[in-house]
């Protein structure tokens, strides 16, 4: 295979987790002020806020139960998460936070961990790095003797966080520190940029002067190398107030005894170098972390695992086959399957292998009653399917009515042993009912909102079934309905965050109200196939309440719904009939064509994406100041960061003018050009170059063209959809499941020793015991699928070896060195 160019090999980084609780959170200054502590806890990238929790009213230690998943648009060397007190009247308190390195997130990855808090000190709060040299020079005086001077250019910094939302004003001061001296010299000012560029020279004297003639060559004394250092503060400008530290980083004099011209970067560090200052104990927060860092090849490299993995639907038996063998030895990872389902959606490969499997596990069923009810690769595989396929699906018909029940507040505990003083348990009933029929309407009206790869899977499900239990007549409903109901309805009524129907995690009164509706809907959603399901209700409570529903003929709706969203008759998708929101938040808005750069021209808006328009607003709620029809988006790309020297900006071209908009962080910005991007990546007369910066001035400032309709001066972003729904990166997913191979390549090649096994002994399967955990129908056909597994996965791991072998130097940009070089 060819070789291809390290440029175009990505480095793509992800976060999953949950901020689970936290515990014995405290003290604060002030009287008894833990008993009314108000909470909420942040995630920062370095010290840019990417993630907030909702309050968490009145205690010490809050359970703020909140999932995240986020992409990292670029590098970090810290992950932090603050526990704040919510202040009314003046700015929130800081209780504590837990820091964690990014080289030590592997040591966190998929469990969960009790972390202390510790103290937010304001110079421990630092990111970014400098670029410094240093080297030694010998000075000769008019009278013949020589000194030895010090020489300190700071190049540059990158990476500098903003303050309060903005670039800073920073400034460098270097000074050289030994036991009785202390130089220290300043750089200038630069303003408005995280990315410095200072390029100023410093010069320090070293040691005594000394006659020229007695030193045959240059020599530093060892008495005064060992204890000098050099140390660089970067600081921000404040003309008001005092100077806010940026960061600082030490270097040892005596490394020029080695390398008289040292240069390299530096990681800025906390004052002292972090050391820790000794507190009360302020707490424990309990975390569950995973993060994933992605060396994406070009594709040519994933071509062989990627045909292999899309021609596992032909092959026969299925068991042989390469994604049924990676479901396989990945069986207790739940996230195993996710990489190969969005590959094989993204080829329109998933129905036949989905199918497939799904027979091979109707063949071990015995009872009709139990089908499709384990953990089983069939139902992984379309868990995942409806979690990627269903995700507009579930908005249009249940968002309306999850927002109304998480802000009408209306008390449905039914509980007799749960009831608060003055519940009345009647209205709490009719509550309940209210809404337990609003959502089970929504969900039975609407099959023609179903997406048609969704109701392809179900028909093949339900074909499936009645072959297999061709005298049961229920069976028909129950394959579809425990996957629609069960796993995919339910699931999203009990946690509307986790399908993005709501941003947080509800309060606990709002989710005792979300799971009696969840368990009335697994309930009355298997009526379609077995009609006395009271029996399914331990509580006597539940069994009350659900016998009012029996007059509403609700059997025949779970009929008629699922016989629509399961016939043979194919329609077109109607998905995006109905307006789908697909993104909204505050964003900072300006227009082009503004004659000035100042603040005033940024105003806060409320952008609003569906798959129809984009709009902004003044607040959120109210009536659209602007309406754009995607359709006449002609590019979404970046903003330089000195068009209007700030971070986070992205445009929006259309027919009529630019927006340029400002997201909050670097996660919101990279959301909004991830879902931007597919909306408009199809439309006609979309551009096919854009300005990086901004007309100003009489010029574009990027390629100094006079003419403000001048033709982009860089190629759009290109990247082909297989349709809306479906923005995959299939070269990810491939080395996601290169990955999991590696990870497991023991357990493969135990299978390779359970299939030779198999093949060539015929007596007793003596280790059968250690080969009962794969699926083996066709040992001749399974090793070879897996020896082109082999292959496949040593040829990539050898490109890999290729391009780690050429890593950063400990030193350069990408690999800045951490803490004293000595």
């Amino acid at each position: 295979m060819a070789e291809e160019d390290d440029a175009t090999v990505r480095i793509l980084q992800s976060l999953r987790g949950k901020i689970c609780e936290a515990k014995n959170l405290g003290p604060l200054s002030g009287p008894n002020r833990q008993r009314d502590l108000c909470t909420f806890c942040t995630i920062s990238l370095d010290q840019e806020e990417v993630f907030r929790t909702k309050v968490f009213d009145k205690s010490v230690s809050p359970f703020y139960g909140e999932d995240f998943y986020f992409e990292i648009p670029r590098p970090f060397q810290c992950l932090s998460f603050y526990v704040y007190a919510k202040s009314v009247f003046q700015r929130d308190l800081p209780v504590g936070k837990v820091s964690i390195r990014k080289d030590d997130l592997a040591k966190y990855s998929g469990k969960e961990h009790w972390c202390s808090l510790h103290p937010v000190d304001p110079n421990s709060e630092v990111q970014g790095k400098v670029h410094l040299e240093m080297r030694l020079n010998e000075v000769i005086t008019e009278n013949g003797s020589v000194g030895q001077h010090l020489v300190v250019r700071i190049i540059e910094c990158q990476g500098l966080p903003l303050i309060s939302g903005q670039n800073c004003d920073p400034y460098a001061t270097v000074s050289l520190v030994g036991p009785a001296r202390s130089d220290q010299k300043k750089t200038k000012v630069k303003k408005k940029t995280s990315d410095p560029h200072f390029e100023e020279t410093f010069f320090f004297e070293v040691t005594r002067t000394s006659s020229y003639s007695k030193k045959s060559h240059f020599q530093v004394e060892e008495e005064d190398i060992e204890k000098l250092e050099i140390k660089v503060d970067l600081w921000n400008n404040e003309n008001l107030a005092q100077d806010v530290f940026l960061g600082e980083t030490r270097v040892h004099v005596k490394i020029l005894r080695s390398d008289h011209i040292h240069k390299a970067w530096y990681l800025l560090q906390p004052k002292g170098n972090g050391s820790k200052s000794k507190s009360d104990d302020l707490g424990s927060l309990r975390l569950k972390l995973t993060y994933i860092e992605d060396t994406v090849l070009p594709s040519a490299f994933y071509t062989p695992l990627c045909n292999l993995l899309l021609k596992s639907p032909d092959v026969k038996p299925i068991s042989a086959s390469a994604a049924h063998i990676l479901g396989d030895i990945c069986r207790e990872r739940y996230e195993a399957v996710l990489p190969t389902v969005r590959l094989l959606l993204h080829h329109n490969r998933f129905v036949p292998f989905v199918s497939a499997v799904a027979a091979l596990e109707l063949e071990n069923t015995q009872e009709a009653n139990t089908i499709f009810r384990g953990n089983s690769l069939a139902t992984r595989c379309i868990d995942d399917m409806m979690k990627i396929v269903g995700k507009n699906y579930l908005a249009v018909t249940l968002k309306p009515v999850i927002d109304e029940i998480c802000e009408s507040n209306k008390t449905c505990e039914i509980d007799p042993v749960k009831l608060k003083e003055g519940d009345n348990v009647v209205v709490n009933k009719e509550n309940l009912q209210g809404y337990v029929q609003k959502v089970f309407s929504s969900i039975t009206q609407s099959s023609s909102s179903c997406p048609p790869l969704m109701c392809d899977v179900f028909r093949s499900l339900r074909n499936l079934a009645c072959k297999r239990f061709s005298a049961d007549p229920h069976v028909q409903y129950s394959a579809v309905s425990s996957f629609v109901f069960l796993r995919f309805f339910a699931v999203a009524v009990l946690s509307p965050h986790s399908f993005q129907l709501r941003s947080h995690h509800p309060d606990p009164e709002i989710s005792r109200t979300l799971t009696l509706i969840s368990k009335t809907i697994q309930t009355l959603g298997s009526w379609g196939s077995l009609s006395k399901k009271m029996s399914s209700f331990k509580e006597t409570y539940m069994y009350d309440f659900f016998k009012s529903f029996q007059e509403d003929k609700c059997i025949e709706k779970v009929k008629k719904f699922l016989d629509e969203i399961s016939t043979n008759v194919s329609k077109e998708s109607s998905v995006l009939e109905d307006a789908v929101v697909l993104k909204e938040g505050e964003v900072q808005k300006r227009d082009q064509g503004r004659k000035r750069l100042g603040k005033k021209h940024f105003k806060k808006r409320w952008l609003r994406l569906t798959n129809r328009e984009l709009s902004y607003h003044k607040h959120k709620g109210k009536e659209a100041l602007c309406i754009i029809n995607v359709k006449n988006i002609q590019a979404v790309e970046k903003l330089d960061e000195s068009a209007f020297n700030r971070k986070n900006m992205f445009q929006v071209v259309h027919c009529e003018k630019l927006l340029y908009m400002q997201a909050g962080n670097c996660v919101e910005a990279g959301e909004w050009l991830e879902v931007l991007g597919p909306v408009s990546r199809c439309n006609e007369g979309r551009f096919s170059s854009f300005h990086p910066s901004n007309y100003s001035g009489g010029f574009w400032q990027c390629c100094r063209s006079p003419s403000s309709s001048a033709p982009g001066c860089k190629p759009c972003t290109t990247t082909v959809l297989a349709n809306l729904q479906l923005d995959i990166d299939c070269d990810r997913e491939t080395e996601r499941i290169f990955s999991l191979l590696s990870a497991n390549d023991a357990k493969l090649q135990n299978m390779e020793d359970a299939c030779a096994s198999m093949a060539v002994y015929q007596g007793p399967q003596r280790e059968q015991e250690d080969y009962s955990k794969f699926t083996i129908q066709e040992p001749k056909e399974t090793f070879q699928t897996l020896k082109q597994l082999r292959n496949i996965m040593e040829e990539l791991q050898r490109q890999h070896n290729i391009r780690s072998d050429t890593a950063a130097q400990y030193g350069s940009m990408d690999n800045p060195i951490i803490g004293k070089t000595s």
